[in-house]
């Protein structure tokens, strides 16, 4: 809940960062981690309802740039990438 009441108080995010955000959280409660998630891109454009690549990749890269998380790609197709939240 904590979670919700920070991000719900940043003017500057949008509908469109609050739904990565969700779908952040969700996985995260999924994988019952508080900190570091495995992500996808297909599984986070799913649940978050982002449907075009330019604006999942956009909204994506300004979570990054406003400190909200820290991602890690993986380039190995057994491994899946991942997702730092910050100052949560």
């Amino acid at each position: 809940m904590d979670f919700l009441e920070i991000i719900s108080k940043d003017a500057k995010l949008t509908v469109w960062h609050l739904a990565l955000m969700y779908a952040l959280a969700q996985l995260a409660y999924l994988q019952n981690e508080s900190k570091i998630i495995h992500v996808s891109r297909s599984r986070l454009m799913k649940l978050s309802h982002i449907n075009t690549l330019p604006t999942y990749h956009k909204y994506f890269k300004e979570l990054q740039e406003l400190g909200y998380i820290k991602y890690t790609p993986s380039y190995h197709p057994g491994y899946r990438s991942t997702v730092e939240l910050l100052n949560l």
